[in-house]
């Protein structure tokens, strides 16, 4: 599904400040408010009406004429007959009919043709999410995530940003993401974005304790779900991995490990900074060894620098034996130019 058909979809707002009871409420007291003034005004005017039943216009007839003018049914037995009642009704009553009648129907669209449609909405795009990205919480770190993704070459309304921060959700919904206001530690959060059909889950909560404890509601959910999180302490790297994820990141270390690379030269930093983003001139690439590739040594095979294969989950670097011949399973590492 296209960007564009899934930006107002799949949306869960914040609770706002006039609940959905009151807004009836008060829309209801607008309506009496109208009517009544109607009514008043129908009163003082009752001398123009003529009732073709009795010839007299009592105070029942006035609030009967009102409601069946407010309706604008009209049955025609009782009718304005002064030109000053034709122009008072015309000029005057009529733009209050028209805006009880847009009341009536902007109650009716907004309580029960709203939410029938929204539900609807909701139904069909939660069906046709597979192979999708989830992304829990939508702070500085995963917000680059997310563009880094796009710049991959995912499409926005593949990727579904879950946060309970509606600023942050406009965010993503402006990138053509599908956005969902909800709690991702929430078993029902997860089950509504399908989490066991994505393929991708990426956690940065802001606090450890609750990255985790949504990595753990996710594996649980979708035990076979690639997860990557983001831990800010050392001490939590493994209890995250212990909670089922695949991919442990610590952006602070990393930090540490760029600015400790400025003692042997001021390009390290950027170089590595460079293979990190899809905007650098080069990038690291991992993919699956290639049918053809087999036998092959790793020098021979990539396109840019092959750096490493992991084979049986063990690293084996591009001086090592064992990149010398490849293997079906194996995966590759290596650094490819990007173009620019």
């Amino acid at each position: 599904m296209a960007a564009s058909d899934t930006n107002d979809l799949l949306v869960l707002r914040r609770k706002p400040r006039i609940s959905g009871w009151l807004s009836l409420g008060w829309r209801l007291a607008i309506m009496a408010g109208l009517l009544g003034a109607l009514i008043l005004i129908h009163w003082i005017e009752r001398d123009g009406l003529k009732d073709s039943k009795d010839g007299v216009v009592s105070f029942l007839d006035v609030i009967y004429f009102t409601m069946i003018s407010a309706t604008t049914t009209g049955y025609g037995d009782i009718v304005p007959v002064t030109d000053r009642t034709r122009m008072f009704d015309a000029l005057v009553v009529t733009p209050i009919r028209i805006l009880f009648i847009l009341i009536l129907a902007g109650s009716a669209y907004s309580f029960v043709a709203r939410r029938s449609w929204e539900r609807f909405v909701m139904k069909r795009i939660q069906q046709s999410l597979k192979n999708h990205i989830i992304v829990a919480g939508y702070g500085t770190k995963n917000r680059r995530a997310v563009q880094e993704l796009i710049d991959l070459g995912a499409a926005p309304g593949s990727i579904v940003v879950i946060d309970t921060n509606e600023a942050r959700l406009a965010l993503a919904k402006e990138l053509g993401c599908i956005v969902f206001n909800a709690d991702a530690a929430r078993d029902e959060t997860l089950r509504a974005v399908h989490v066991e059909r994505a393929k991708l889950v990426i956690i940065s909560a802001g606090r450890d304790d609750t990255s985790i404890l949504i990595c753990l509601t996710a594996r649980h959910l979708a035990p076979d779900v690639r997860i990557s999180i983001a831990v800010n302490e050392e001490d939590n790297e493994q209890p995250a991995r212990r909670a089922g994820a695949d991919v442990v990141v610590n952006p602070l270390d990393f930090a540490g490990l760029l600015l400790a690379t400025t003692h042997a030269g001021h390009h390290i930093a950027d170089y590595l900074a460079d293979l990190a983003s899809m905007k650098g001139k080069v990038r690291i690439v991992e993919r699956d060894v290639r049918p053809e590739e087999i036998g092959k040594a790793l020098k021979d095979i990539t396109n840019g620098l092959g750096l490493r294969i992991i084979r049986d989950e063990t690293p084996y670097g591009f001086w090592r034996p064992q990149v010398q011949s490849l293997e079906a399973g194996d995966v590759i590492m290596e650094i490819c130019p990007t173009g620019k």
